[in-house]
């Protein structure tokens, strides 16, 4: 199953943020305290078409690889063709708070998101606005460096390495990385013994050229764009967990829509799951697929350069992953970032196991943090 995945405000969204591995995630987008792009999309519904229990369905997610799920499943209407008649209206984020506001206020019903805003949001509101669904992607983050500065990975002491944003999951797992080094970073300010310098994806390129940062620890396609500028790939961070898979990409549901439209979370959930088996059968189709639908939202694609080594490294699933999400909460806790979450209930794997089963695949775990 390998295959693959504006600066405003800055002081708002980081501090909306901060009380839990901060940020939203990723991959040219996560840890970024960028304003919500919204667009409602028309869906191509057959006129005959049965509707389920709601007329619409409204489907949010970023612009990056590591939401290729949804990319692809809206774009090759492949998650429209299970909701029949019921009608996806399709939102783009630039950042997880953001997602995570429209979700809270009723503008949003299922949501692509990272485990990092997952948490904060339903920590926050102390278990009741979201569950996890399923999950959608794993991996895809590197740590590259300037190669004329950093040699190996002893050499980061002393050296500026960019994350996305404090907090963050990319954040959080360097600076775990650096407490397992020895090493002594203050969570707060990032200085230490190695300069944590926290930076919107869409900068880092540029203050990596520019020399006011050594290297970063962030996810694709930035770490494939800082390559392109120069930069090698020290460490993929996927070497660093257990199967060599850890979340990067959740799906999460409002407990509302949930509990009022359970048929239509299947459905979305049908289509997740095909269309990742889709993907996951046929990369090189898929890889354009995103890559366009990427051109469609933003108005750019990704150059060959970035796209081609980002894709791979990137897996896509339907599994969530479940305990490396606790082993990341567990690292925010250790970095002193946040006190001890409880995280009971952020899981309803109901129905995607539901569907996993008639599909003739095995069934997730949700490791011991589902609803009961």
């Amino acid at each position: 199953m390998r295959t693959t995945r504006t600066t405003a405000r800055r002081g708002l969204a980081a501090a909306a943020a901060l009380p839990l591995l901060i940020g939203a995630l990723a991959s040219c987008g996560y840890g970024s305290d960028a304003e919500t792009k919204t667009e409602d999309k028309k869906s191509n519904v057959a006129a005959d078409a049965k509707k389920l229990s709601t007329d619409k369905v409204r489907i949010g997610y970023f612009p990056n690889l590591t939401h290729a799920t949804a990319l692809i499943g809206v774009q090759e209407g492949l998650i429209q063709k299970e909701l029949g008649g019921t009608k996806i209206a399709a939102q783009t984020f630039n950042a997880g708070p953001s997602e995570i506001e429209a979700l809270n206020g009723g503008s949003l019903d299922i949501g692509f998101i990272g485990p990092s805003p997952s948490i904060n949001a339903y920590v926050k509101s102390k278990g009741q606005n979201l569950r996890i669904i399923s999950g959608s992607a794993s991996g895809g983050v590197k740590l590259v460096v300037n190669p004329a500065k950093i040699k190996s990975l002893d050499e980061l002491k002393g050296k500026k390495i960019a994350t996305p944003q404090k907090g963050n999951t990319q954040d959080v797992a360097f600076l775990n990385w650096i407490s397992e080094k020895g090493w002594k970073v203050d969570p707060e300010s990032g200085k230490g013994d190695v300069s944590v310098v926290r930076t919107d994806n869409k900068v880092t390129p540029d203050a990596y050229k520019s020399g006011s940062i050594d290297g970063a620890w962030v996810p694709e396609p930035t770490a494939s764009k800082l390559v392109s500028e120069g930069a090698k790939v020290l460490l993929d961070e996927t070497e660093l967990w257990p199967d060599k898979k850890f979340v990067i990409t959740n799906i999460i549901v409002s407990q509302k829509f949930l509990k009022e439209h359970a048929d239509v979370v299947e459905a979305v959930l049908r289509g997740t799951v095909k269309t990742n088996e889709w993907i996951n059968a046929n990369p090189d189709k898929a890889k354009a697929s995103a890559n366009a639908a990427l051109k469609a939202e933003t108005g750019k694609e990704l150059a060959a350069k970035v796209i081609d080594p980002a894709w791979p490294s990137i897996q896509i699933t339907n599994d969530p992953l479940a305990a490396t999400l606790k082993t990341q909460s567990e690292w925010a806790v250790k970095a002193q970032l946040i006190k001890q979450p409880d995280l009971a209930g952020i899981y309803d794997l109901t129905l995607l196991n539901k569907v996993l089963k008639a599909a003739g695949q095995p069934e997730v775990s949700d490791a011991g943090l589902g609803v009961k």
